[in-house]
């Protein structure tokens, strides 16, 4: 029986492959097994647990204070062996992180066929996002067949002169996992989420925490978060803050004090797929939320110069506002006081509709009701598992690539 063999580094990882390896699994003609590198031990547990996820392998790889080079090495080393170990006939890779790119190095040393999920993101810009957009670019060097979530993605690839028959158009897989995770009844496990959600106030979701961001760039847009609370009294700002003393320490300096900006720890994956359901809005610099907003029709002020996911701007979703503290103010007010800001000339807006989120609950702000996911259609993971079932075994296909969104 043919083998795959899923590496998993990051909870971001972790819940972009879950719905993968479900697929692979259902399908049931090959045998799928996962190898985690080990470098979000504790937030990839949370993962695990919510979706099921059977592993074989841990590498166990975290260590305090380690760097690029360190996981790198040990990414490097753990894998050589796992690969030794089980001779798969494809491993399957996610996205943009040094797992991705180190499991797909090892996969071309062993003479293994290497799967690409979520290929073909470009931002043009080698140092943003920062080390990511190499990580990425590395890794479809090394690919044979490439998972592109969106045409644009796909469009990328061929451009660098990718053989088209390797291409697949499929959707992003983190729509997949959004998806099966809405329909569970859940109630916020966060004490701070729940306290936010109980204040009767529109919810203002943040997430911060990119390299290229440390130091002034991030302080300007923590003061941007003040001013935004000083003008909306019916906001409540909540922040589950990344660890990195980069980010905590001018967090909890510049933030901690305002009674409607809520500092917390990081959220599991239900209760921040509970705050997306609830949110207004959200200002980020994170990827993956860029592509789980939209579902629920949030809008995004996105915390970067450029970005590798720009189907969100072109569809009118999110804008990209930097780090500027002015844009993101300004471009909060657009969304939170549409009236107020279209007297303001010059101001960064969303596109929002005038009714409110068609579950009825006014504090949720205004939402995209009539805008699809760019991103996806939820059938993504499905089509991956149909290719790598046909690429393995010859096996027709049962499934078509994703058109994406006209």
């Amino acid at each position: 029986m043919a083998g795959v063999m899923v590496v998993i580094g990051t909870r971001p990882e972790g819940i972009k492959l879950a719905p993968v390896v479900e697929a692979l699994q259902r399908r049931g003609e090959i045998e799928t097994r996962v190898a985690l590198t080990g470098q979000h031990s504790d937030l990839m547990d949370q993962v695990i647990d919510v979706f099921n996820l059977p592993v074989q392998w841990d590498l166990e790889i975290m260590r305090d204070g380690q760097d690029l080079y360190d996981v790198t090495r040990e990414c490097l080393e753990g894998l050589r062996e796992v690969l030794r170990q089980w001779r798969p006939d494809i491993l399957l890779v996610q996205g943009d992180t040094a797992s991705a790119f180190v499991g797909g190095l090892v996969a071309f040393y062993e003479r293994t066929r290497l799967g690409h999920v979520e290929a073909g993101l470009r931002s043009g810009d080698k140092w943003k996002p920062y080390p990511e957009e190499i990580f990425r670019r590395l890794t479809g060097v090394l690919t044979d067949v490439h998972f592109a979530p969106t045409p644009l993605a796909a469009t990328h690839l061929l451009k660098e002169g990718v053989d088209p028959a390797t291409v697949h158009v499929t959707g992003n897989t983190v729509v997949d996992a959004l998806l099966r995770m809405t329909g569970r009844p859940h109630e916020a496990r966060n004490a701070a989420l729940a306290q936010a959600l109980e204040s009767g106030r529109r919810l203002v979701l943040v997430t911060a925490h990119r390299r290229e961001s440390f130091g002034a760039p991030l302080r300007q847009a923590f003061m941007a978060l003040r001013d935004i609370a000083d003008a909306c009294d019916d906001v409540m700002i909540i922040y589950p803050v990344h660890p990195n003393p980069n980010v905590r320490g001018p967090a909890s300096e510049i933030l901690d004090s305002h009674d409607r900006i809520v500092l917390t720890e990081p959220f599991d994956y239900l209760d921040l797929v509970h705050a997306l359901q609830h949110a207004a809005l959200v200002i980020t610099d994170s990827g993956g939320i860029q592509e789980e907003a939209p579902t629920f029709g949030v809008p995004v002020l996105v915390m970067r110069e450029v970005t590798e996911r720009p189907e969100g701007v072109h569809a009118g979703v999110s804008r990209l506002v930097g780090t500027d503290r002015r844009l993101i103010a300004d471009g909060a007010l657009a969304v939170l006081q549409p009236s107020q800001a279209a007297s303001q000339a010059g101001a960064p807006r969303l596109s929002v509709p005038t009714q409110p989120a068609a579950r009825g609950a006014g504090r949720e702000g205004q939402r995209l009701v009539d805008r699809p996911n760019p991103y996806g259609d939820g059938h993504a993971a499905e089509r991956i598992a149909d290719i790598v079932i046909h690429t393995l075994t010859g096996a027709p296909r049962r499934t078509q690539d994703w058109p994406g969104l006209a």
